[in-house]
């Protein structure tokens, strides 16, 4: 994944984040903590074979039922090496965008909050499966990645600011952290 974010500033905006509002937002958590509770949802449905769509839509939010703007539809596949049609990047494919995203935006919104100004972030991230797992053919080999590899390209102020801004996304990403502490996961079934 490699994304390239170069911005013109308007006034109230430092790299394209509205740090009135940011800081405002801040403010109201810090005043009502019982307003930072959030549920995603995303509803996928089935197709044919190992192809799969799920939309994005509805979400719980600040004290409150809440959609974005539009839905958004994703869709899954494997390719055709692992029995797929190859209709869309893989569960774990989107796993890479969801770290490299997450950790994109808190650069972002990090950097705004601390008046450091980028001019570029982009990203690659490699990750590594041995598909033995995945394929019942091993039980000592783990089903998902072995290791995931990031690498980020910072441009703007001076280099050691720009580390200190990745190294503090890193500490408040969701995604960073659901990938290295793991998450309870409860799965219920419905048939007729």
């Amino acid at each position: 994944m490699n994304t390239t974010v170069t911005m013109t500033e308007q006034p109230g905006l430092r790299n394209g984040v509205d740090t009135t509002a940011l800081f405002a937002t801040l403010d109201v958590v810090k005043s009502d903590p019982e307003i930072a509770q959030f549920q995603f949802r995303a509803e996928n449905t089935w197709i044919s074979g190992t192809h799969n769509r799920t939309v994005i839509h509805k979400f719980f939010g600040a004290k409150q039922e809440l959609e974005h703007r539009e839905p958004t539809v994703l869709e899954a596949d494997h390719p055709n090496v692992l029995v797929g049609a190859d209709n869309a990047p893989t569960p774990v494919e989107y796993l890479m965008h969801a770290i490299a995203a997450c950790l994109t935006a808190g650069i972002a919104n990090i950097a705004a909050a601390r008046r450091v100004n980028l001019t570029e972030v982009s990203s690659t991230v490699e990750g590594d499966i041995n598909v033995l797992g995945l394929l019942g053919l091993d039980s000592t080999v783990r089903n998902g990645y072995s290791g995931l590899r990031l690498t980020f390209t910072m441009r703007g102020d001076e280099p050691e600011k720009l580390r200190k801004v990745l190294e503090q996304s890193v500490r408040r990403s969701a995604v960073y952290d659901v990938l290295t502490n793991g998450v309870p996961i409860s799965i219920d079934v419905v048939t007729d």
